[in-house]
């Protein structure tokens, strides 16, 4: 059971996404016609909402591990990065699909490049893939390593500057709903289907980044064992 620990928590996480997704469509209450454009693209909500949360979690992981690999010398801490760089990109691409989707019923286009949130949550995606496919595309060693956290650790000034960006530069991304002021109030129905949201994709990033981790060490074990095996 423990060796498949991160299966059923990603497994978890997988269904409880699924059960949020059905609610949103079949049992969220409809949003008012005169203050969206589009309200019943409203219902994805649901999904990016908790898919930018669990993006924050991950790239604050990301973090971590660029800070114990930078200055510690880590070997967790590298695998934290990755991990943390991987989980970034799954929750970060979901989170952007699905607000451009709604952005498309919404405001008529899918992105708005005047929004800063927009470009500062998109430039954090961009950042995750750039670590996860130069990764891949370079030598593990010392260097690279040093490399790519650095990136992890400056990279993570984006993250508070897109928490805020909505209540300094409100453009067209909607503000906070939650501890927001007037703007942020959810009835009990659609807070406790966000709330499935949020758990669910916390569920699922924990599964997600403890299964990378693990792929990570049988990666490093299997070079050490082929580095071995050419020594012979």
């Amino acid at each position: 059971m423990t060796k498949r620990l991160a299966e059923v928590i990603l497994l978890l996480g997988f269904i409880g996404i699924g059960m949020t997704l059905g609610l949103a469509f079949l049992k969220a209450p409809s949003v008012s016609i005169n203050a969206f454009e589009s309200p019943e693209a409203q219902r994805i909500f649901y999904w990016h909402v908790p898919a930018a949360w669990s993006a924050f979690i991950a790239f604050g992981f990301l973090f971590v591990g660029s800070a114990l690999w930078f200055f510690k010398r880590s070997d967790l801490g590298w695998k934290m990065h990755v991990a943390g760089a991987q989980a970034g990109l799954a929750t970060g691409l979901m989170t952007v699909w699905s607000g451009m989707v709604w952005g498309s019923a919404e405001w008529g286009v899918p992105w708005d490049w005047t929004d800063v949130r927009l470009n500062t949550f998109g430039l954090l995606t961009f950042l995750a893939m750039f670590l996860v496919l130069g990764r891949q595309a370079q030598i593990d060693g010392v260097e690279t390593r040093d490399t790519f956290s650095t990136f992890g650790l400056f990279g993570f000034i984006l993250v508070p500057v897109t928490y805020v960006a909505t209540r300094l530069w409100q453009i067209r991304h909607p503000g906070p709903v939650i501890g927001g002021g007037e703007s942020g109030s959810l009835n009990e129905e659609m807070f406790l289907i966000l709330m499935l949201g949020a758990i669910s994709f916390t569920v699922f990033i924990t599964g997600h980044v403890l299964m990378s981790m693990r792929i990570t060490s049988l990666e490093q074990r299997l070079e050490r064992i082929q580095e071995a095996k050419d020594e012979v």
